[in-house]
C-alpha cells in the first residue's frame, strides 16, 4: 500500500491505495507533511479530491478497495448512490437495505467508511434532520453538506 497526504479545506487527508484501488480517504486532525510526490496509483484519486473541492466535480469514478465485512461493504455500496447535495436518513438507509431493525448496524456501518467523501457517508442524517455521528467530527459534516448545497451563500462582497 502507498500513502500521500494532501491539503484540503478540512485539513489534511491521508490517501491510501495501490493499484488494486483506494483503500482509505481521511481527514486527519494532526498537521502531517504534505507528500512533494504523488504516487500514479494515488494520483487520479488526489486529482478527482481536488476538483470536488473546487466544485468541479461531483462523483468520483475511482477504482475503490476498502477493507470490512460484507454488511460494511453492502452498506457503503448503498452510500454511494446517495446523490450529490441530497442526504438520507439512517432509517431510511435501513429501508431502502431491506431491515429497518439493522438501522444500528447500518450506522456503524456508517461510521467504519475507510473512503471518507468518495463514499458519501456524511450525506447520513437524523431522521429528525439533525447532525449525528461522523468520524471526521460534526463541523467537517457540516462542512461537505454546505459545501455540496444547492443553496450556497452567496457574499455581498
Amino acid at each position: 500500500m502507498q500513502t500521500c497526504f494532501i491539503e484540503t479545506p478540512l485539513g489534511n487527508a491521508k490517501i491510501v491505495g495501490d493499484n488494486n484501488g483506494i483503500a482509505s480517504v481521511s481527514i486527519l486532525d494532526t498537521e502531517e507533511e504534505l507528500s512533494e510526490v504523488i504516487p500514479e496509483s494515488l494520483l487520479e484519486c488526489v486529482t478527482q479530491l481536488k476538483a470536488y473541492f473546487k466544485n468541479e466535480r461531483k462523483t468520483f469514478n475511482l477504482k475503490l478497495n476498502p477493507e470490512g465485512t460484507a454488511f460494511q461493504k453492502n452498506v457503503w455500496n448503498q452510500l454511494a448512490t446517495i446523490p450529490y447535495g441530497k442526504t438520507l436518513s439512517y432509517l431510511q438507509l435501513s429501508k431502502q437495505l431491506g431491515d429497518v431493525k439493522a438501522i444500528r448496524a447500518v450506522a456503524n456501518a456508517n461510521g467504519k467508511n475507510p473512503l471518507w467523501i468518495i463514499i458519501p457517508c456524511h450525506r447520513v442524517i437524523g431522521s429528525d434532520g439533525s447532525l449525528t455521528g461522523y468520524a471526521g467530527g460534526l463541523h467537517r459534516k457540516q462542512w461537505l453538506l454546505n459545501h455540496e448545497s444547492a443553496y450556497k451563500q452567496q457574499s455581498l462582497f
